[in-house]
């Protein structure tokens, strides 16, 4: 499971999407968020998933790269299914299990909600995927700067969400080694009641917290040392310069978010 993790991770390469700028790639991953909270039929989601498959095939990354992504959400999708199904009443009655009872309501808000955490962490994912950690807190940074007037340190968020990000990728792989070095010891995961998996993971939350302190002060004292003092006076090597394809890429997500709002209406 750790290794399904894509949120983080940077594959470069030379598709359209790794060419756009990281501004422009923003906005259209925040309008189609947008458009996934405003739709409400399942034709809407049905052409949110053809948009983010033409996305997919576009960014020319390997497909199942992006469904093994999914793996980690998977329990989570299963629960709000089940809680869905089980705790949303009304409409017809589809199943019944002695005094449980699965309703078409719940049937129905609960795939649009699997839908939405599905789709949700695909978009992300392909931003991450196309964009590299120097560019998103560029990209970030310079759409938080009108913010700066009122006191807001947008330097400092954008390279902290960087940060974040960069590093999701390597506390998997560590708690991967941390779990193999456990097992080998002797633990297990696996039986028991739910109280004493709980008890048994203690072994690897531990040493998983003094490796991500440890990870914290070494990049701290890395980034004094190369004089790092914050966003202010700080150049680039690269400037973004947008191009008439990141306006087009812009103006295309918002006409696609105003026409599907248009038809929910």
């Amino acid at each position: 499971m750790f290794k399904s993790i894509t949120i983080g991770q940077f594959l470069p390469g030379e598709s359209l999407l790794h060419r756009l700028d990281p501004r422009a790639k923003f906005i259209a991953l925040i309008l189609f968020i947008g458009t996934v909270f405003v739709v409400q039929t399942f034709f809407g989601y049905l052409l949110l998933g053809i948009v983010l498959f033409g996305l997919l095939i576009v960014s020319q990354l390997p497909l199942r790269y992006f469904f093994r992504g999914l793996r980690p959400v998977f329990y989570i999708t299963l629960f709000t299914l089940i809680v869905h199904f089980f705790m949303t009443k009304g409409g017809e009655i589809i199943l019944r299990f002695g005094p449980l009872t699965v309703e078409s309501d719940g049937v129905y808000l609960g795939t649009f909600m699997a839908l939405r955490i599905i789709f949700l962490v695909i978009c992300t994912s392909i931003l991450t995927l196309t964009t590299s950690p120097i560019a998103l807190a560029d990209g970030l940074e310079y759409l938080m700067r009108p913010l700066t007037k009122i006191g807001v340190p947008s330097h400092e968020i954008a390279m902290m969400m960087t940060i974040a990000l960069r590093f999701i990728p390597t506390l998997m792989e560590e708690s991967e080694k941390i779990t193999k070095a456990q097992l080998a010891r002797g633990a297990d995961f696996e039986s028991g009641n739910i109280f004493r998996r709980a008890k048994s993971m203690v072994p690897l939350l531990v040493p998983l917290f003094v490796s991500v302190f440890r990870r914290a002060d070494d990049l701290a004292i890395a980034m004094e040392a190369r004089c790092y003092r914050g966003g202010k006076g700080r150049t680039r090597l690269r400037e973004l310069l947008a191009t008439p394809l990141d306006y087009f890429a812009v103006l295309l997500s918002a006409l696609f978010l105003i026409a599907v709002a248009w038809s929910q209406v």
